[in-house]
């Protein structure tokens, strides 16, 4: 095996290398903005409950 072999082989394993970690950075960065998502759902919905909640404490309170 030449010295030209040993470096084509050494950079076809970096390349290979460098394609799993962008895919894994790919992963986590779906995951992430997934996460984000349901946080900001679940936000949203309290939000919506509570104001809920608030404007029938207040007819509730006009209604007496």
């Amino acid at each position: 095996m030449g010295i030209a072999d040993q470096f084509k082989d050494k950079a076809q394993e970096l390349a290979d290398q460098a394609k799993s970690k962008q895919s894994e950075g790919r992963n986590e960065s779906r995951e992430r903005t997934q996460g984000a998502s349901e946080r900001a759902s679940k936000t949203s919905q309290q939000g919506r409950n509570k104001a809920q909640q608030t404007t029938q404490d207040v007819r509730d309170e006009y209604d007496r």
